[in-house]
């Protein structure tokens, strides 16, 4: 080989080193350049996908609450990345919702972005991904950034070309002596570039071999590496941390709202409870004054109705054991007569009281047995007639009633009276009281009851079966303590019997029981009363008495006691109308005032007398069975001049009469004699 053979080789092999480091330097750059160029796109890419996917996260809620601000302050938080120009959230109707803009850009389109995908334009990358929650679309975001392909193509330049002219200077100075030393450094490099490119791992180092160009080459081709390497490393740890950081605002935004709906719904469980506290508070405090109210009114009732006969009772007893008064036997006997009739209706109350107090404490016992209506009506009547005679009333009972009833026969006699009573009592006189029995439907048999009597409006229907509700009180001077009926109503429910009643005013009242057929119940206690006509005492003193009161017996309890005075003269009225009218025309000088009368009550008597300037001066005393303190204190209260209670105390009401008539007070008009 001669010299210009060698020198044409070492220029070919110059050349064909130089060449093959050139096109391999060339090739190992532009790889490189070309695959950092595509994995940086490839990143922002999905940095930018990823971004656009936590920032749907974190204003989610926003677009779900209408809440904008929040969504543009999760907007800023881009400021973080320079990169980033703008973003955009559009709603579900694709009309903006909140934008970002760096100061280098300009404003997101005014309307939603076509479908998602991610589109180079110009040098900017936009990226358009739809917002979804739960499987519903909320709304979509709008991100462009910057994509620094020319700027990193440059650098790539800056340092490709330097070190591509580097490698050929020091392969052109050193390929002569070191051809294999310089080839093989520059071999192993394009063979890292290509491992690198190949399976992406910047991990793989050139070998530096020398610390020459060729070493340096080596060096920065693994420097290159080395900052390919740590910017990815950032990049996936940055990225990390901001799905890190949104994950947890949406779990704490998350946590607020489900602490502010258990406030709520502790705060609605508390509300209830405390309405539910108070309502049952209220019901009980309710209840406890409806009981005392009943209380009162039940010890005032009885009070009232136990002092009626015990008035008679007393009276007549001090009458018979005056030493002061002759009485004739026949008077005697007629006080005596009172007395006993008084004792009787007495034991008629207590008996009632106490078949109420045993029929609700469930200590009443019956015996069920078959009971032949006949036999039991048979008897009734025969107790009855004598009365119906009194008041002129005509019985009318059924011939031969052959039906068999199951029912306590003490208790069916006791309800058969107590209706049969009423329908005598509450009758007009020369009328009728009509019995049937007839089969009623489910093997039930009913005893029918009817009278000629004025009636019952709706009003007193719907209180007649109440305790104490004298409904005779507004019929006429009848006795009773209102119960009668209440007990007849508790023995029928309890025999498995029903009761009723259908009335028209002015007609007449139609009482009813349902017997079971070989099965049924009877209830009630009596509560027979009797009425004696009213009476007037006459006497020949100028001073006048006028006594309202509607009991008989009480009316001649004080006649007598009124006969043992000589300076009196006694005028009598039965009710609070007729008292007035009598006080008008014959002024008396004193008045003496029963408190429950029928029709217009003492107390609305006695403010009607007040009014009247020819009637206010009279002096006017309670005599009433009402005689609980609150009563006394009211009747004075409302303008009575004494306030006397049943049973009479003799002393005590003749000296109240005397003080009444010593009185002074003026005499207004003419007064009237009276035969």
């Amino acid at each position: 080989m001669n010299i210009t053979t060698l020198r044409t080789v070492k220029q070919k092999l110059l050349r064909v080193v130089l060449l093959t480091t050139l096109v391999a330097l060339v090739l190992a750059i532009g790889a490189i350049s070309l695959y950092n160029l595509r994995v940086n796109n490839r990143n922002l890419v999905a940095d930018m996908a990823i971004q656009t996917q936590l920032l749907g996260y974190m204003t989610s809620p926003a677009l779900s609450f209408d809440d904008a601000a929040l969504a543009r302050k999760n907007l800023s938080l881009l400021r973080l990345r320079p990169e980033v120009l703008t973003a955009a959230i559009y709603d579900a109707h694709g009309k903006l919702f909140a934008q970002y803009v760096s100061a280098a850009d300009s404003p997101a389109p005014p309307a939603a972005a076509p479908p998602e995908d991610a589109r180079s334009e110009g040098r900017t990358l936009v990226v358009v991904k739809a917002i979804e929650s739960d499987g519903e679309r909320l709304g979509t975001i709008y991100l462009r950034a910057e994509d620094k392909l020319v700027e990193r193509l440059i650098d790539l330049l800056e340092i490709g070309v330097p070190v591509i002219l580097l490698a050929m200077l020091v392969a052109y100075l050193m390929s002569a002596r070191l051809q294999e030393t310089v080839t093989r450094p520059i071999l192993r490099i394009a063979e890292i570039a290509r491992e690198v490119v190949e399976r992406r791992d910047y991990s793989k180092r050139a070998e530096i071999l020398s610390d020459d160009e060729v070493g340096l080459l080596a060096q920065s081709f693994n420097n290159m590496l080395s900052e390919i390497e740590q910017r990815t490393r950032e990049l996936e740890r940055s990225n990390l941390e901001i799905a890190h950081e949104v994950a947890e605002r949406t779990r704490a935004q998350r946590e607020i709202m489900r602490l502010n709906t258990q406030l709520e719904l502790r705060v609605r469980e508390r509300t209830l409870q405390l309405e539910a506290s108070n309502e049952e508070l209220n019901l009980a405090k309710a209840s406890a004054e409806k009981a005392n109210q009943a209380k009162s009114e039940f010890l005032s009732s009885m009070s009232h109705e136990l002092r009626t006969p015990l008035n008679a009772i007393l009276g007549f007893t001090q009458l018979l054991g005056s030493d002061e008064l002759p009485l004739s036997p026949v008077k005697r006997m007629e006080f005596t007569a009172h007395i006993l009739k008084a004792g009787k209706h007495l034991l008629v109350l207590i008996n009632e009281v106490l078949d109420l107090a045993k029929v609700e404490s469930g200590t009443l016992t019956l015996s069920l047995e078959p009971v032949m209506l006949d036999e039991v009506m048979r008897e009734c009547r025969e107790m009855i007639e004598p009365t119906a005679r009194a008041h002129k009333v005509q019985l009318i009972f059924p011939q031969d009633p052959h039906h068999q009833v199951v029912a306590d026969r003490t208790r069916l006699k006791q309800v058969l009276l107590n209706l049969l009573s009423n329908a005598v009592k509450y009758n007009r006189s020369g009328g009728t009281v009509v019995v049937g029995v007839t089969a009623a439907e489910d093997s039930l048999v009913r005893v029918t009851v009817q009278d000629s009597g004025k009636g019952l409006t709706p009003e007193q229907r719907n209180l007649l079966f109440q305790p104490f509700n004298r409904l005779g009180q507004e019929a006429g001077p009848e006795e009773g303590t209102g119960i009668g009926l209440v007990v007849t109503k508790r023995l029928m429910e309890l025999m498995g019997g029903d009761i009723g009643v259908s009335s028209t005013v002015g007609v007449g009242s139609v009482f009813w029981i349902d017997l079971k057929a070989s099965s049924a119940l009877a209830p009630t206690a009596e509560g027979i009363g009797i009425v004696a006509p009213a009476l007037s005492v006459r006497s020949e003193s100028a001073r006048r008495l006028l006594y309202v009161e509607d009991n008989p017996a009480n009316l001649r309890l004080v006649e007598e006691i009124v006969g043992l005075r000589t300076d009196l003269h006694l005028l009598t009225a039965i009710d609070g109308k007729l008292g007035i009218g009598i006080a008008r025309e014959h002024r008396p000088d004193v008045i003496v005032m029963d408190i429950n009368l029928p029709g217009l009550s003492g107390t609305d008597a006695l403010r009607v007398l007040r009014q009247d300037q020819r009637t206010s001066h009279i002096p006017v005393i309670a005599l009433t069975a009402n005689a609980m303190p609150r009563d006394i204190e009211s009747g004075l209260a409302f303008g009575f001049f004494r306030y006397l209670t049943k049973p009479i105390d003799i002393p005590e009401f003749l000296g109240a009469l005397d003080d009444a008539l010593a009185e002074p007070k003026p005499v207004p008009g003419e007064r009237c004699d009276v035969d």
